[in-house]
């Protein structure tokens, strides 16, 4: 684990509960500075901040090395001035979810499945964020503002997938999400419940007795997909986490995004998917990025992605390579590119 500047926030990133983890995150770029010991900020990264705020655990930012701000891990929570230029072909809603919203909260983009906005709270802000502009406020706060849109799934036995998505819906507490889960697990025509998380790569301390029970005692097969962009992500605090969800009889899959200067590498995308598979987990998909304003200097160019899979083929057997995806607006499916 490496030492950050502030030895008070090495001792806490392995403490507390996933709600205090949650308390002590840096909130600010002087705060990731002070921590990690880094430059002073400048004019146009205070901008950026200011578009988007600075959310990171504790326990993420003890993965980091101090000073440099060339780190994996760090250029995916830190503040660019880049982020103040985007390319035409970069908007606010690059998936056009406002479009493929039918219910307050819900999106349906694909037949059989349905996803939930079920909050907009997080336990990091990744600065390629797709949804960094979403509408958060007008999805449901509770259990009781869920039962129209519940109502609906109900009603169309088309919908055999609910997705819990966000934000982050492990930012939620235990009895709330239980009752959540709960109420779609009634729904005789839903077969799967997936939970689309970064939780339990941020704060595993989030992997709690309570939430083991929800996966372990549902009806529904569970399934959840956390998000790791690089090997360093999965320290032995993660790993023991996502142990104890393979044991509770979910499902396990990883979906990363390809991400300049983070795992635009075949290194970096081989020991990513090898540490994956030690923690138990499938690797399911790296995504192209999504095109949404602020996050351009992280685009990979489409070919050095294909040849990136190429590669990967070549040294890793079949399963531990993901399925290399973009999402178009408007598709009825995500488009497999490799």
């Amino acid at each position: 684990m490496t030492i950050l500047a502030n030895k008070t926030d090495l001792v806490r990133a392995g403490s507390g509960t996933w709600q205090d983890q949650m308390k002590w995150a840096i909130r600010d770029l002087r705060g990731l500075r002070d921590a990690l010991g880094l430059a002073a900020e400048g004019g146009l990264q205070l901008a950026a901040e200011a578009e988007f705020p600075v959310f990171a655990p504790l326990p993420y930012l003890a993965r980091i090395n101090s000073g440099d701000l060339g780190d994996p891990l760090l250029r995916q929570v830190w503040p660019s001035g880049n982020e103040m230029e985007s390319p035409g072909h970069f908007s606010t809603d690059p998936l056009g979810e406002s479009d493929a919203t039918t219910s307050s909260g819900m999106l349906q983009k694909y037949q059989g499945r349905v996803l939930l906005v079920t909050t907009g709270a997080c336990a990091v802000h990744c600065r390629y964020c797709f949804r960094r502009h979403f509408p958060y406020e007008q999805s449901p706060k509770s259990v009781v503002q869920w039962e129209p849109t519940l109502a609906k799934i109900a009603a169309d036995e088309s919908v055999e997938e609910v997705i819990l998505s966000g934000g982050d819906p492990l930012t939620i507490v235990d009895h709330s999400l239980d009752s959540l889960v709960s109420r779609i697990d009634e729904i005789a025509h839903v077969k799967r419940i997936r939970f689309h998380t970064r939780l339990p790569i941020m704060i595993p301390q989030r992997v709690t007795d309570a939430f083991l029970g929800i996966l372990a005692n549902a009806r529904s097969q569970m399934i959840v997909v956390i998000h790791a962009n690089h090997a360093n992500e999965l320290d032995l605090l993660v790993e023991q986490a996502l142990s104890k969800i393979a044991n509770s009889g979910a499902m396990l899959l990883n979906q990363a995004v390809l991400l300049r200067g983070v795992n635009d590498s075949l290194g970096s995308l081989k020991d990513l998917s090898e540490r994956l598979l030690s923690c138990r987990v499938l690797p399911y998909y790296l995504h192209q990025l999504d095109p949404v304003n602020g996050a351009a200097h992280f685009e990979v160019d489409v070919k050095q992605g294909l040849q990136l899979i190429t590669e990967l083929r070549s040294c890793l057997p079949g399963y531990a390579v993901p399925r290399y995806v973009q999402e178009l607006r408007g598709e009825p499916n995500k488009t497999v590119l490799a």
